[in-house]
């Protein structure tokens, strides 16, 4: 897994502003992904949890994964309110 800062990216063919608002991967060969197929092809990467990627490309629940995924991106300013230290 390569993490790449989308400020020194270059040729990327997401913009910039898209990728603050949420997860993309591409894997290698393949398309620029987001979302819950984003977490999924990471998930492919990593071996212990490759079987979760695998499963999580069957179409339903790959959508009630992306569905999940939308909500959590809703919550999630409340969350790192709550998780963050005080300034």
């Amino acid at each position: 897994i390569d993490f790449v800062d989308l400020y020194t990216a270059r040729d990327c063919p997401v913009d910039p502003d898209e990728l603050l608002r949420r997860f993309h991967a591409r894997e290698r060969g393949r398309d620029v992904v987001s979302g819950a197929a984003a977490f999924a092809a990471m998930w492919r990467a990593i071996p212990v949890l490759r079987p979760f990627g695998l499963i999580a490309q069957f179409p339903p629940l790959r959508w009630l994964l992306d569905r999940f995924y939308v909500v959590f991106l809703r919550v999630r300013p409340w969350l790192q309110r709550r998780v963050s230290p005080p300034a």
